[in-house]
C-alpha cells in the first residue's frame, strides 16, 4: 500500500508518524524548496532545520550547500533524521523552546508547522532571529487555518466534519495558535528583520489528495482527546473517517503562509 493511500482505515500509533510526515513533503515540498532557491542558497552555506520531521528538507539543503556546507537538523524525536546519514548534516535532538542555540550562526533557519504548537513561540522566534548571521535568512512556514473554512453554500461537497470541529478545539486547548501563519509578515518586521515578504499556498482537498491522507492522520492521533473532552462521540468519528473516502467530498485546505526575512 502506497503510504499517501488516503483511503487506508487504520492508523495506529506506530505509523501515523511517518503518514504523517510523508502526506505534509507530498503536499509542501515543492514550494518549500522554491522559497529556498530564491534565498540563494547555495555551496557551503550553514543552515538550521527545526523540527526536521521525516528529512526531506534536510536532505535537500544538505544536497544544495555541497560538501562545504553544514546542515544541522534538530527534532524532539530524531530517529527518522538519523537515517539520513549524510556527511555534511549534524543531527541533534533538541527542544527549542529551552535548549540553546549559537548566535550569528547559520546563512538559512527554516521551521514549518513548528512555532504555532509551541505557546513559546514568540520567544522562539526572538531565539531564531539570533542564530542568523548578518545577512542571514529565516524562512518561516506555518498555517492559518481559520481564514478560509469548508462552505457548503459555495459547494455541496464542502462538508464541514464535527471531527474538524472537535480537533480544532482540542488545538486550542493545548495551546496551538491556528493562525500564526498569517501573523508572521508583522512579527519578522517588528524583529528588524529586512526584506520581509510572505506567500500562501492553499490546495482543495479530497479523497485522493494528500492533504485528506494527513487529516486522517491528524484525526487519529488527536481522536482520543477528542473523545475525552466530549466533542465528539464515537460515532461521529467513524462517520467522519467514511466520509473522507466519499468521491464527493472535499474542503479548502489551511493556508500555509511561507514568510522570509534578512537579519541586517
Amino acid at each position: 500500500m502506497d503510504i499517501l493511500d488516503s483511503r487506508s482505515q487504520v492508523v495506529n500509533a506506530e505509523n501515523e508518524t511517518p503518514l504523517r510526515m510523508a502526506a505534509i513533503a507530498a503536499m509542501f515540498d515543492e514550494g518549500t524548496i522554491r522559497h529556498c532557491e530564491r534565498r540563494g542558497i547555495g555551496a557551503g552555506w550553514r543552515c538550521l532545520e527545526v523540527g526536521g520531521g521525516g528529512g526531506s528538507i534536510t536532505r535537500w539543503l544538505s544536497d544544495r550547500v555541497g560538501p562545504t556546507g553544514r546542515v544541522v537538523a534538530t527534532d524532539i524525536d530524531t530517529r527518522w533524521l538519523e537515517a539520513l546519514e549524510l556527511p555534511n548534516v549534524s543531527v541533534r535532538q533538541h527542544d527549542i523552546t529551552r535548549d540553546a542555540l549559537p548566535d550569528a550562526a547559520f546563512d538559512l533557519i527554516h521551521t514549518r508547522l513548528v512555532l504555532m504548537h509551541l505557546p513559546q513561540r514568540d520567544e522562539v522566534l526572538e531565539r531564531l532571529v539570533r542564530a542568523l548571521k548578518p545577512g542571514g535568512w529565516l524562512l518561516l512556514e506555518e498555517f492559518d487555518s481559520l481564514s478560509a473554512a469548508a462552505d457548503p453554500t459555495v459547494s455541496p461537497g464542502e462538508i464541514i466534519l464535527k471531527t474538524h470541529v472537535a480537533m480544532a478545539r482540542v488545538m486550542a486547548d493545548q495551546g496551538v495558535n491556528r493562525r500564526y501563519g498569517r501573523l508572521l509578515f508583522g512579527r519578522l518586521r517588528a524583529r528588524g528583520l529586512v526584506g520581509v515578504d510572505a506567500e500562501a499556498r492553499m490546495f482543495m482537498l479530497h479523497r485522493e489528495s494528500p492533504g485528506v491522507a494527513l487529516m486522517r492522520t491528524v484525526y487519529h492521533r488527536l481522536r482520543q482527546d477528542m473523545l475525552d473532552a466530549g466533542y465528539i462521540t464515537v460515532d461521529d468519528f467513524d462517520r467522519d473517517i467514511r466520509r473522507l473516502d466519499d468521491p464527493d467530498y472535499m474542503m479548502p485546505s489551511p493556508a500555509l503562509w511561507t514568510v522570509w526575512g534578512q537579519r541586517p
